[in-house]
């Protein structure tokens, strides 16, 4: 089965996940298969309470819940790629954009770096990313002592930073405060980026960024999505 299939079932299979435990399913999923990731974008995703709540600027209890729910269905997620792409899956991450009823969910396939070709590597601009990357990491946490990123496709950048975290967040995750962490470093990370500048040297509009973490591997993720080129 070519990766369009695939992608297809796995956008129906997840949307009705999704669907059924929201009460809501996204106006839609676009699912992106390459280089050892696998990427579900999702619009219009946004349940009617969560509407109410958002009206009236509780978008930390959305967040809450969801991450909540979110835990329920990774295994569910995990087991529905597993099965599709026939292959193991590393990690299932997530973020939202609430203000634009936005989301991503996206794996990491085993062995994934070990797949990629080199010159699937490299793209215009790759370096002037990283080094955006790398400040606002830093300000935000430390260098990370590796950092990789592909451009899945026309619309899709995915960065992983390793070894990121500092003392205090390490002791944090230990003493069972991994989700407040989360929470806070989602809104402090994205604050810290420089959109503009990003904008600039890929010569591309964003029209949304994610991020999420790893925390027993050390790993931070951040995702790009491109705005259409007419």
């Amino acid at each position: 089965m070519n990766s369009k299939s695939q992608a297809s079932i796995i956008a129906s299979s997840v949307g009705k996940l999704l669907r059924d435990n929201f009460g809501k399913g996204p106006g839609s999923i676009y699912v992106s298969i390459s280089k050892g990731f696998v990427t579900m974008y999702l619009q219009n995703f946004l349940a009617p309470m969560e509407r109410i709540l958002l009206n009236q600027k509780n978008n930390l209890k959305i967040q809450e819940t969801r991450d909540l729910l979110m835990r329920e269905l990774i295994p569910e997620i995990k087991w529905i790629l597993t099965s599709e792409l026939q292959t193991n899956v590393n990690s299932i991450l997530y973020d939202w954009e609430l203000e634009r009823k936005s989301g991503i969910i996206f794996a990491e396939l085993e062995s994934s770096e070990s797949e990629v070709e080199e010159e699937d590597l490299d793209y215009p601009a790759k370096e002037k990313l990283h080094e955006e990357v790398r400040r606002f990491t830093e300000k935000a946490q430390k260098t990370p002592k590796h950092l990789v990123s592909y451009k899945l496709n026309e619309r899709t950048i995915i960065s992983k930073r390793e070894q990121i975290l500092v003392l205090i967040e390490k002791e944090l995750i230990k003493s069972g405060f991994s989700e407040q962490l989360r929470l806070s470093k989602r809104k402090l990370e994205k604050s810290l980026i420089n959109i503009d500048y990003i904008e600039s040297v890929l010569k591309q509009e964003i029209q949304d960024v994610f991020v999420d973490w790893d925390f027993a591997e050390d790993a931070g993720y951040v995702v790009f999505i491109l705005k259409t080129t007419k």
